[in-house]
Order: structure tokens, then sequence, then C-alpha cells
């Protein structure tokens, strides 16, 4: 890393410490035998960034989303405006991100016992339920929730809220988050240090720094 090493490690949640249920989300399209493959749900994540990135920053991340599933139903042949709006309301729930890649608490608790660490989440006021439920909640010295913050990254204010519940200056804390224009602009414009958290490798070509995996982020900071 190119920084100080920080005192405060921040994480994002979606895609990031949890993923998608798709098995629930993606049941509409099931229905329809018209479920995509895990191979088409991670290039249009990466197509649906690029994208993204490209709108003026600033846009929040349900409108990432939306724009998700318009590409995605087009990949599997539907032409519905009502599914997409269903698609995203259920992807912006935080019951619906429930899964946990192996290894989740291992690396949490091997980066708590050097840092401290807390989270970031544009989220309904319930992220703090999910993380309980997926056994990850007790990892964290503080939870901002956009849902109960009453602003949503990328503005600084939800930043500056975290930094104040850790009780640390932004240069000395790190944040980890999948998206670009949401995570990565809205910390560093909040003067903190981040890293995109890239496991869909839709930045890899991007020279910005990024890790594929917790276990990578372990590296990253084990040779700050």
């Amino acid at each position: 890393m190119n920084h100080s090493l920080p005192e405060v490690v921040l994480f994002d949640v979606g895609n990031t410490l949890l993923f998608p249920d798709w098995q629930r989300i993606l049941a509409p399209l099931v229905e329809r035998h018209a479920a995509p493959t895990s191979e088409q749900l991670r290039e249009t994540e990466r197509e649906t960034k690029a994208a993204f990135d490209r709108l003026a920053v600033g846009n929040l991340d349900r409108d990432f989303w939306r724009m998700f599933y318009v590409r995605l139903l087009q990949v599997v042949g539907i032409a519905d405006d009502a599914l997409v709006t269903k698609l995203t309301a259920a992807t912006r729930t935080s019951a619906n991100w429930g899964r946990v890649l192996p290894g989740t608490r291992a690396a949490l608790d091997r980066i708590s016992s050097r840092f401290r660490i807390g989270v970031i989440s544009n989220a309904d006021g319930k992220i703090d339920q999910v993380l309980k439920v997926c056994g990850i909640c007790d990892c964290f010295l503080s939870i901002t929730d956009s849902g109960i913050a009453g602003y949503e990254k990328p503005r600084r204010e939800i930043f500056a809220a975290a930094l104040r519940s850790m009780n640390v200056a932004p240069g000395l804390a790190l944040y980890v988050g999948d998206m670009y224009s949401v995570d990565y602009v809205g910390a560093t414009g909040a003067g903190m240090q981040a890293v995109l958290f890239d496991a869909a490798g839709a930045y890899r070509e991007s020279g910005l720094p990024r890790v594929e995996s917790l276990q990578e982020l372990e590296q990253r900071l084990g040779s700050a």
C-alpha cells in the first residue's frame, strides 16, 4: 500500500463481506426458466460497474442495481420494467445479502487483531441484524448504516460519522469497498485511504489499488 499504515479498517458490506443470495433474489427468473449463469452474473456486474462509474459521480447504488437488472434481463431475453423494479428492491433489502465466503470470519479475526475495524454500508437500517445472522457482527467496533445515519455513500457525511464513531483521523483510516464511484471516490473524498474489493475483476485494468479477497487484503496490509 502507498500510504501510512492505517489504525482503522472500515468495510463495505455488500459484495465485500456478504454477497447476494441469488437463489432468493432471482426466484422470479427461475420461475420463467430464465435463470442466469454465474458467469453471466459476473460479466453483468463488470459491465454495469464500468457504465455506472462513467456517469457523474454522486449517483447512488440503487441506481447501480437498476442498471444491473436492466442489463441482466437483456442477457436472459426478458423485457419487463416491473420485474426490474422488483429485483432492484429485493437486492436493496439487507436480509437478501446472506452469502458469506469461506474464511471470512477467520480473516476478520486476524485483521481485527492488528487493526480496529468497522463497517460503513448503504443499507436499510438492518445491516447489523444480517451481520449477526451471518456470524460476523461481533468482529466490528462500529457499524454505520445509511438507513440510520441518514446519508448514503458517496456522501462525505456518512464517512465522517463512521470516523467519529471510531475516534480516528481520516488519513489513518482505510476503507474497503467494491464500487469505484461510490466507495473509492467517497472515501478518498473524505480524506481516507481506500482500496477496491474487486472479486468480480471489474477493475483489473484500472491501475487503482484493489484486492480480490480478504486474504489478499491481509497481504497488502502486512506489506505496508
